[in-house]
Protein backbone atom coordinates (compact mmCIF):
# COMPACT_ATOMS: atom_id res chain seq x y z
CA UNK A 1 0.00 0.00 0.00
CA UNK A 2 0.90 3.15 -0.79
CA UNK A 3 1.00 6.03 2.27
CA UNK A 4 0.16 9.43 0.64
CA UNK A 5 1.37 12.36 3.14
CA UNK A 6 -0.46 15.36 3.84
CA UNK A 7 1.20 18.87 3.15
CA UNK A 8 1.55 19.12 6.72
CA UNK A 9 3.90 15.71 6.72
CA UNK A 10 5.74 17.01 3.76
CA UNK A 11 6.98 20.09 5.39
CA UNK A 12 8.02 18.28 8.23
CA UNK A 13 10.17 15.81 5.64
CA UNK A 14 11.31 18.81 4.02
CA UNK A 15 12.84 20.21 7.23
CA UNK A 16 14.86 16.44 7.39
CA UNK A 17 15.74 17.39 4.00
CA UNK A 18 17.14 20.52 4.66
CA UNK A 19 19.18 19.06 7.62
CA UNK A 20 20.60 16.56 5.87
CA UNK A 21 21.62 18.88 2.43
CA UNK A 22 23.31 20.71 4.59
CA UNK A 23 25.37 17.62 6.51
CA UNK A 24 26.26 17.14 2.48
CA UNK A 25 27.23 19.87 1.67
CA UNK A 26 29.75 20.22 4.85
CA UNK A 27 31.20 16.65 3.89
CA UNK A 28 31.78 17.56 0.14
CA UNK A 29 34.73 20.06 1.73
CA UNK A 30 35.77 17.11 4.19
CA UNK A 31 36.66 14.81 1.13
CA UNK A 32 40.33 15.06 0.51
CA UNK A 33 42.89 12.24 -0.07
CA UNK A 34 44.36 11.14 2.94
CA UNK A 35 40.92 11.63 4.87
CA UNK A 36 38.76 8.24 5.86
CA UNK A 37 35.69 7.27 5.64
CA UNK A 38 35.67 6.47 9.70
CA UNK A 39 36.53 10.22 10.18
CA UNK A 40 33.12 10.82 8.29
CA UNK A 41 31.23 8.84 9.89
CA UNK A 42 32.39 10.34 13.27
CA UNK A 43 31.67 13.71 11.69
CA UNK A 44 28.06 13.36 10.66
CA UNK A 45 27.26 11.54 13.94
CA UNK A 46 28.28 14.64 15.77
CA UNK A 47 27.17 17.45 13.31
CA UNK A 48 23.50 15.57 13.35
CA UNK A 49 23.46 15.15 16.82
CA UNK A 50 24.33 19.30 17.34
CA UNK A 51 21.20 19.93 15.72
CA UNK A 52 19.36 17.20 17.37
CA UNK A 53 18.82 15.36 14.81
CA UNK A 54 19.42 11.28 14.38
CA UNK A 55 20.81 9.02 11.77
CA UNK A 56 18.13 6.75 11.33
CA UNK A 57 19.89 4.08 9.36
CA UNK A 58 22.04 3.19 13.09
CA UNK A 59 20.34 0.20 13.84
CA UNK A 60 18.32 -0.03 10.92
CA UNK A 61 18.38 -4.26 10.42
CA UNK A 62 21.61 -4.58 12.92
CA UNK A 63 23.12 -1.81 10.79
CA UNK A 64 25.94 -0.03 13.04
CA UNK A 65 26.99 3.27 11.43
CA UNK A 66 25.50 6.62 10.79
CA UNK A 67 26.40 6.90 7.69
CA UNK A 68 27.17 4.29 4.19
CA UNK A 69 30.47 4.71 3.05
CA UNK A 70 30.74 2.71 -0.75
CA UNK A 71 34.66 3.20 -2.41
CA UNK A 72 35.12 2.12 -6.02
CA UNK A 73 33.76 -0.90 -6.82
CA UNK A 74 31.36 -0.91 -3.92
CA UNK A 75 27.98 -0.04 -5.31
CA UNK A 76 26.27 0.30 -1.56
CA UNK A 77 26.36 -0.30 2.13
CA UNK A 78 29.99 -0.64 2.60
CA UNK A 79 31.24 0.28 6.11
CA UNK A 80 32.92 3.27 7.16
CA UNK A 81 36.77 2.44 7.46
CA UNK A 82 39.84 3.63 8.54
CA UNK A 83 41.80 3.00 5.38
CA UNK A 84 42.69 7.06 4.16
CA UNK A 85 40.97 7.58 0.69
CA UNK A 86 43.48 8.10 -2.30
CA UNK A 87 43.59 10.83 -4.99
CA UNK A 88 41.32 8.90 -7.90
CA UNK A 89 38.88 7.49 -5.57
CA UNK A 90 35.14 8.05 -5.71
CA UNK A 91 33.07 7.45 -2.34
CA UNK A 92 29.23 7.40 -2.18
CA UNK A 93 27.90 8.65 1.58
CA UNK A 94 24.66 7.83 2.04
CA UNK A 95 22.29 8.75 5.36
CA UNK A 96 18.74 8.86 6.38
CA UNK A 97 18.13 11.30 9.35
CA UNK A 98 14.95 11.65 11.11
CA UNK A 99 14.66 15.25 12.36
CA UNK A 100 11.34 15.78 14.64
CA UNK A 101 9.91 12.14 14.05
CA UNK A 102 10.62 12.82 9.84
CA UNK A 103 12.50 11.24 7.50
CA UNK A 104 14.61 12.24 4.25
CA UNK A 105 17.21 9.95 2.91
CA UNK A 106 20.39 11.23 0.06
CA UNK A 107 23.04 10.00 -1.35
CA UNK A 108 26.15 11.67 -3.14
CA UNK A 109 29.19 10.49 -4.90
CA UNK A 110 32.36 12.34 -4.23
CA UNK A 111 35.89 12.35 -6.63
CA UNK A 112 38.62 12.13 -4.09
CA UNK A 113 41.19 14.73 -5.05
CA UNK A 114 42.09 14.03 -9.09
CA UNK A 115 39.73 12.04 -10.87
CA UNK A 116 40.61 10.68 -14.57
CA UNK A 117 38.49 11.62 -17.51
CA UNK A 118 36.17 8.25 -17.59
CA UNK A 119 35.50 8.81 -13.77
CA UNK A 120 34.63 12.29 -13.95
CA UNK A 121 32.16 11.39 -17.06
CA UNK A 122 30.87 8.63 -14.76
CA UNK A 123 29.90 11.41 -11.99
CA UNK A 124 28.67 13.50 -14.27
CA UNK A 125 26.30 10.60 -16.07
CA UNK A 126 24.91 9.31 -13.06
CA UNK A 127 23.89 12.88 -11.63
CA UNK A 128 22.07 13.98 -14.70
CA UNK A 129 20.06 10.49 -14.58
CA UNK A 130 19.28 11.12 -11.47
CA UNK A 131 17.62 14.74 -12.92
CA UNK A 132 16.38 13.08 -15.82
CA UNK A 133 14.17 10.30 -13.34
CA UNK A 134 13.45 12.89 -11.47
CA UNK A 135 12.14 14.95 -14.88
CA UNK A 136 8.88 12.46 -15.11
CA UNK A 137 7.92 12.70 -11.93
CA UNK A 138 4.34 14.59 -12.67
CA UNK A 139 1.30 13.40 -11.59
CA UNK A 140 -0.68 11.28 -13.99
CA UNK A 141 2.91 9.91 -15.27
CA UNK A 142 4.22 6.21 -14.20
CA UNK A 143 6.85 5.01 -11.76
CA UNK A 144 8.06 3.05 -15.07
CA UNK A 145 8.33 6.17 -16.87
CA UNK A 146 11.37 7.40 -14.46
CA UNK A 147 13.62 4.32 -14.61
CA UNK A 148 12.87 4.24 -18.31
CA UNK A 149 14.66 7.75 -18.51
CA UNK A 150 17.10 6.69 -16.71
CA UNK A 151 17.82 3.53 -18.14
CA UNK A 152 17.79 5.49 -21.29
CA UNK A 153 20.35 7.87 -20.95
CA UNK A 154 22.62 6.08 -18.94
CA UNK A 155 22.83 3.28 -21.67
CA UNK A 156 23.21 5.83 -24.25
CA UNK A 157 26.19 7.00 -22.35
CA UNK A 158 27.95 3.27 -22.47
CA UNK A 159 27.40 2.69 -18.55
CA UNK A 160 25.06 0.37 -17.23
CA UNK A 161 22.28 0.69 -14.38
CA UNK A 162 22.06 -1.81 -11.45
CA UNK A 163 19.14 -3.72 -11.27
CA UNK A 164 19.29 -4.69 -7.67
CA UNK A 165 18.63 -1.55 -5.77
CA UNK A 166 15.77 0.62 -6.37
CA UNK A 167 14.00 3.96 -4.93
CA UNK A 168 11.29 3.31 -2.31
CA UNK A 169 8.55 5.66 -0.53
CA UNK A 170 9.48 7.03 2.51
CA UNK A 171 8.22 8.30 5.58
CA UNK A 172 6.96 6.71 9.21
CA UNK A 173 9.73 4.36 7.94
CA UNK A 174 12.36 4.58 6.00
CA UNK A 175 11.42 1.69 3.32
CA UNK A 176 7.89 2.18 2.09
CA UNK A 177 5.97 1.64 -1.39
CA UNK A 178 6.45 2.19 -4.10
CA UNK A 179 8.86 1.01 -5.20
CA UNK A 180 11.41 2.67 -7.97
CA UNK A 181 13.04 0.88 -10.24
CA UNK A 182 15.91 2.66 -12.35
CA UNK A 183 15.46 0.56 -15.52
CA UNK A 184 12.77 -0.69 -17.15
CA UNK A 185 9.28 0.27 -19.82
CA UNK A 186 7.58 3.13 -19.88
CA UNK A 187 3.78 3.48 -18.79
CA UNK A 188 3.96 0.63 -16.43
CA UNK A 189 3.69 0.84 -12.09
CA UNK A 190 1.77 2.72 -10.45
CA UNK A 191 0.36 6.13 -11.15
CA UNK A 192 2.19 9.09 -9.62
CA UNK A 193 0.07 11.08 -7.32
CA UNK A 194 -0.35 14.42 -4.77
CA UNK A 195 1.31 13.19 -1.56
CA UNK A 196 3.31 10.44 -2.60
CA UNK A 197 7.43 10.67 -1.20
CA UNK A 198 9.47 8.70 -2.72
CA UNK A 199 13.82 8.11 -3.42
CA UNK A 200 15.29 8.15 -6.84
CA UNK A 201 18.74 6.39 -6.49
CA UNK A 202 20.51 5.78 -9.88
CA UNK A 203 23.63 3.25 -8.95
CA UNK A 204 25.45 3.41 -12.29
CA UNK A 205 28.53 1.00 -13.03
CA UNK A 206 31.61 1.85 -15.49
CA UNK A 207 31.10 -1.97 -16.75
CA UNK A 208 28.38 -5.02 -16.56
CA UNK A 209 25.51 -4.18 -14.18
CA UNK A 210 26.07 -7.46 -12.17
CA UNK A 211 26.38 -7.16 -8.27
CA UNK A 212 28.24 -9.45 -6.01
CA UNK A 213 27.80 -9.40 -1.99
CA UNK A 214 30.22 -9.37 0.56
CA UNK A 215 30.44 -11.42 3.47
CA UNK A 216 29.68 -8.85 5.19
CA UNK A 217 26.12 -9.76 4.12
CA UNK A 218 25.90 -5.65 3.66
CA UNK A 219 27.89 -4.30 1.02
CA UNK A 220 27.36 -4.85 -2.19
CA UNK A 221 30.22 -4.97 -5.40
CA UNK A 222 30.47 -4.80 -9.15
CA UNK A 223 31.26 -8.01 -10.27
CA UNK A 224 33.90 -7.17 -13.13
CA UNK A 225 35.74 -4.46 -10.51
CA UNK A 226 34.20 -1.91 -12.10
CA UNK A 227 33.64 1.58 -10.55
CA UNK A 228 30.00 2.37 -9.34
CA UNK A 229 28.62 6.06 -8.29
CA UNK A 230 25.25 7.44 -7.24
CA UNK A 231 23.77 10.35 -6.67
CA UNK A 232 20.17 9.90 -4.69
CA UNK A 233 17.18 12.63 -3.86
CA UNK A 234 13.71 12.40 -1.95
CA UNK A 235 10.64 13.53 -4.05
CA UNK A 236 7.78 14.87 -2.47
CA UNK A 237 4.64 15.30 -5.02
CA UNK A 238 2.90 18.20 -4.33
CA UNK A 239 -0.82 19.47 -6.36
CA UNK A 240 1.82 22.23 -7.82
CA UNK A 241 4.00 20.01 -8.84
CA UNK A 242 7.14 18.37 -7.20
CA UNK A 243 9.96 19.38 -4.27
CA UNK A 244 13.09 18.02 -4.10
CA UNK A 245 13.18 17.84 -0.08
CA UNK A 246 17.45 17.07 -0.08
CA UNK A 247 18.05 19.20 -2.87
CA UNK A 248 21.55 21.17 -1.95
Amino acid sequence: MIVLKSPREIEKMHEAGKVLAECHKEIAMKIKPGVTTWEIEEFVDAYLKKIGATPEQKGYRGYEYATCASINDEICHGFPRREPLKSGDIVTIDMVVNYNGALADSAWTYGVGEVNEKVSTLLDVTKESLYKGIEQVKIGNRIGDIGYAIQQFVEEKGFSVVREFIGHGIGASIHEKPDVPHFGLPHKGPRIKEGMVFTIEPMVNTGMHHMKMDQNGWTARTVDGGLSAQYEHTIAVGKDGITILTEQ
